[in-house]
């Protein structure tokens, strides 16, 4: 515990943000952070709760968030840096884009604004690597087995990370151009630059992990040439399989996922697709974008960066309560109404609504249709009707599904290997080994689409029971 009265002495001080006017116009990280000494005093907030609830229950990689914030408000930064990093492989990923649990679970959430916890995680890390304290951990032993990583998600680039300094060979294969997975290709810039993965793949490279991109495991390698070269694999896919709008019109053009319209961005914006051989989709269009989640907030944020003439963002649920709903209690991650920063920068939001059609001219979309629906809950849990006379039209030359995705895409390597699945698609493991023994699956593959915390965590776990695994054998 820092200050024995720091939580009644200072109030919570969130991050500010670069202003609407000056970020919508380019792909930069927008939050400003704050200041040692402003910092200083928000660590002091962390109190002596006896159970951290921050720790135990809101962080699924366990960090140990008040002991860090006491070395912070200490001005032990280096020291807060080595602990951070003893539980948490890439805490510049959760610092930028985790949605902060652990601060919805901290004990000053009962009544009051939690500790910023996410802030300070992110300027532990990020000073750690502007005075050159994170450095290679290289084994000092190598086993000489080799671990094939199949996928360059957190969850891939944490297992490969752990193993390599386990002293394994650790190849992690990548089927785009470059490593990172979603992270890269899914999230937009603004909220985390691509540079922030290239440096912590400077690491990993220098502890021994070797990277191959441009190769899809399952088409270019098989699992036969996998099970002859590797003594163990790791699958970390993700759930790539994203759910579908099954509507009349939904063949028309400039009807597209999400992940297909932010990953295009995101090569534009490193520079793998030349500008002057593309276009901005969104440009002088009125976008609308179905899904109410992340995912259809980085697509606003992308259109609004691209010049879109109106940005409107539908969602088939509810629209949730600014208060804690009973279902959902501290330290649970309440159920709540939030604005992201996408939001914030000009969005027309609809809850409670359903696609019911998209029509169009010379094959292009122009209008999407909807309709009103209400929840009712019954004997069989939640049920949706329409509301009669509801039905109403939206203007849309651009349609961009953000409805989430469904599983692993099975089609390749999960069906050459013949995994079994579980009922709703994922990858089938226990203790994180699949129905093939040397294969071990791990993140979204097992879980379905999930938080970059998760994934980190889960990589982890997995990487020690291959470690287990290959040490008994």
């Amino acid at each position: 515990m820092g200050e024995a009265r720091g939580f009644l002495k200072y109030k919570r001080q969130d991050i500010g943000h670069r202003s609407v006017e000056e970020r919508i116009h380019d792909y930069h990280e927008i939050n400003l952070a704050l200041s040692p000494d402003v910092l200083q005093m928000q660590a002091a907030r962390c109190m002596d709760c006896g159970i951290p609830f921050c720790h135990s229950t809101g962080c699924p990689v366990e960090n140990p968030i008040p002991d860090f914030n006491e070395l912070v408000y200490q001005g032990r930064w280096q020291e807060a840096c080595d602990l951070l990093h003893t539980t948490n492989n890439f805490p510049e990923f959760t610092g930028r884009v985790c949605p902060a649990p652990c601060e919805t679970a901290c004990t000053l959430a009962v009544n009051d604004s939690p500790v910023l916890i996410k802030h300070i995680e992110f300027q532990i890390v990020e000073r750690g690597f502007k005075e050159g304290w994170i450095v290679p951990q290289i084994a000092p032993v190598k086993t000489g087995k080799k671990v094939a990583v199949i996928g360059s998600g957190p969850a891939g680039m944490a297992a490969a990370q752990d193993l390599a300094r386990k002293g394994y060979d650790v190849r992690l294969i990548e089927q785009d151009e470059k490593i990172g997975g979603l992270m890269r290709y899914g999230i937009p810039d603004f909220k985390l630059d691509k540079s922030i993965i290239d440096r912590r793949m400077a690491q990993m490279a220098a502890e021994g992990v070797v990277f191959q991109t441009g190769v899809t495991a399952g088409e270019d390698i098989s699992g036969r040439y996998l099970e002859r070269q590797y003594d163990a694999v790791i699958l970390a896919m993700g759930a790539m399989a994203p759910r579908d709008l099954t509507v009349p019109g939904r063949e028309l053009d400039n009807v597209m996922f999400a992940m297909d319209f932010l990953g295009r961005q995101n090569r534009r914006v490193s520079g793998e697709i030349s500008p002057d051989l593309d276009f901005d989709l969104a440009r002088d269009r009125h976008v609308v974008v179905v899904g109410g989640g992340d995912t259809g907030s980085d697509c606003v944020g992308t259109s609004r960066r691209q010049g879109a003439k109106s940005v409107t963002q539908i969602e088939i649920l509810p629209k949730p309560s600014v208060d804690i709903p009973s279902d959902t209690p501290w330290p649970m991650w309440p159920r709540i109404m939030r604005t992201s920063s996408s939001h914030e920068e000009g969005c027309d939001r609809r809850w409670s609504v359903m696609t019911k059609g998209l029509t169009g001219e010379n094959g292009a979309v122009n209008t999407l249709q909807g309709v009103e629906v209400a929840w009712t809950q019954g004997d069989k849990g939640w049920q949706l009707s329409e509301k009669p006379g509801t039905e109403f039209e939206l203007k849309a030359d651009l349609v961009l599904l953000a409805m989430g995705f469904v599983h692993v895409i099975h089609k390749g390597l999960v069906e050459n290997l013949g995994l079994h699945l579980d009922e709703r698609g994922n990858v089938l493991v226990k203790n994180y080994q699949t129905s093939q023994p040397w294969v071990f699956a791990s993140g979204d593959t097992i879980r379905g689409a999930s938080l970059v915390v998760h994934a980190i965590r889960s990589g982890q776990e997995a990487a020690a029971a291959v470690d287990r695994w290959l040490r008994s054998r």
